[in-house]
């Protein structure tokens, strides 16, 4: 696998950088949450991002996008990770869009993803219903009904970007006439039918998550992707994607708090001289940079593996997202510790990166979940 970007990827890189720090910085995202702003996000900055080509980088030629690769998308996470910048990128283009290249028919395709790529509906994935992420553990039903169709009952939990999503991916138990289970089924719900409720959640980070309750909501049957390979092959590959793609944001985080605090250390003063001089800190440091790179390499050799199509896909997925997750707890704390009493002032951007990274770290699974995937995909 390459891991180095070429030189498309590279100007995505280094254009979204230039972006998010002139439209983006951490000051914006303190206002959105001031503001209590419905959406999580800046309009007007989504619409920016469009024009810039993002939401169309992983979509395929054929489907009207422009088929740069998640080197180049993983990098325009990582830099929205150093500024902290909400956008629904992750909901509407890695998780729904790629469970409509999965598991979409054609003219599915040709309904939803031009509405992605050109940033004029956003589509979100509900599929949790519990504290704690599990794909597989999903009470939601979908009955056929007497007319055809089906009849969606059920609660999901933590939507990312729910509240304001033109239509919903519901994940949920499909029951066949006769009232035998049918696996998994994926269902494309119209967020203002009859039946569908959404509730702002407000969490640690300030962003967009809704609770959706769906009472004896009517999908017709060519609303279901059909996800010919199986709807849990569809969903895990779409998660996948999202997990790394998280793992990216959560490295351009942790950057932007261990450099702020490397600064920080030089600056700081002492007994008459800077704290970083003390040795016992160093080491501190040094482990912390460390443990970066190697998270660095995961989430590198992830992105690598999407692109080159790498059978072993799920188990780089689980490495970073498990790596990233345990690093977002890890390496906050030792920040707020090494800045001491100011570390923990609302004023202070850095109470903006913990928070942010601690929704990251339980997003799409956290450091247990994704160790316990990563030895029950090797085996044991």
């Amino acid at each position: 696998m390459v891991f180095l970007l070429n030189d498309e990827q590279r100007q995505l890189a280094d254009s979204a950088t230039e972006f998010l720090n002139a439209q983006s910085p951490i000051a914006l995202q303190r206002r959105l949450r001031d503001t209590r702003a419905p959406l999580g996000y800046e309009p007007t900055l989504w619409q920016q991002v469009v024009e810039l080509g993002w939401p169309a980088a992983v979509f395929p030629e054929e489907d009207g996008g422009l088929g740069v690769g998640y080197q180049g998308l993983g990098a325009v996470f990582e830099a929205m990770g150093r500024t902290v910048a909400a956008l629904p990128l992750l909901s509407s283009v890695v998780l729904c869009g790629e469970l409509l290249l999965a598991a979409g028919t054609q003219a599915q395709r040709q309904r939803w993803l031009p509405g992605l790529i050109d940033g004029q509906q956003r589509l979100a994935l509900a599929l949790d219903e519990q504290g704690r992420h599990h794909p597989e553990r999903i009470r939601t039903q979908a009955r056929r009904s007497a007319s055809g169709g089906w009849v969606l009952d059920g609660e999901k939990w933590f939507v990312i970007d729910g509240i304001g999503a033109a239509w919903l991916v519901v994940v949920a138990q499909t029951i066949g006439a006769e009232g035998q289970g049918e696996g998994l089924g994926l269902f494309m719900v119209e967020a203002t039918q009859p039946g569908v409720a959404l509730q702002p959640t407000l969490l640690a980070d300030s962003r967009n998550h809704a609770r959706i309750t769906l009472t004896g909501v009517q999908v017709a049957d060519d609303l279901r992707l059909p996800a010919t390979a199986g709807a849990l092959q569809a969903l895990d590959a779409a998660l996948d994607r999202a997990r790394i793609c998280l793992a990216a944001e959560g490295l351009g985080l942790l950057r932007e708090a261990f450099e702020r605090t490397l600064s920080y250390l030089k600056e700081r003063v002492q007994f008459e001289v800077p704290i970083g001089s003390f040795q016992a800190l160093q080491h501190r440091m040094a482990r912390l940079y460390t443990e970066l790179e190697m998270l660095e390499s995961c989430v590198r050799a992830a992105l690598a593996a999407i692109d080159a199509g790498e059978p072993g896909l799920a188990l780089l997925a689980s490495l970073a997202k498990a790596r990233a997750s345990d690093l977002c707890e890890k390496v906050t704390n030792e920040a707020i510790q090494l800045h001491g009493g100011i570390g923990v002032t609302d004023e202070f951007d850095l109470g903006l990166i913990v928070k942010r990274a601690r929704v990251l770290q339980h997003s799409l699974g956290d450091g247990v979940f994704h160790r316990d995937r990563y030895a029950r995909l090797q085996g044991f």
